[in-house]
């Protein structure tokens, strides 16, 4: 399966270093779903690129619909760490397609 790590970036991170962190999580959460034998996707690494080249003024114009257009491609989800709306609203999009949303690497299937 393709799993979309979801997790809060932004929220409660008020520092670069602290969103740095928040992302790290992601990124560490990722290698575990490949582990299982999936393919990760944080939708954060997708769109910091672009808001990079673009500019720093349209973050907001990018990263969650560009999170969320990852989100739609992906067959189930795993949200990780504290409060983020970024990532409630990734889950709520699982959740109305009707795939499976994870709140433990656990609950992963091994594939394999």
């Amino acid at each position: 399966m393709w799993i979309m790590v979801s997790g809060p970036y932004t929220a409660g991170a008020p520092t670069a270093e602290a969103r740095a962190a928040n992302l790290e999580a992601m990124n560490r959460a990722s290698l575990e779903v490949l582990a299982r034998g999936h393919l990760p996707l944080v939708g954060v690494n997708v769109a910091l690129p672009l808001i990079r080249v673009a500019g720093e003024a349209r973050f907001d114009e990018l990263m969650m619909p560009i999170s969320l257009a990852v989100a739609a491609r992906c067959d189930a989800c795993l949200r990780i760490g504290g409060p983020s709306r970024g990532a409630d609203d990734e889950v709520a999009l699982f959740r109305a397609a009707g795939k499976p949303v994870y709140f433990s690497l656990d609950e992963i299937p091994v594939v394999g």
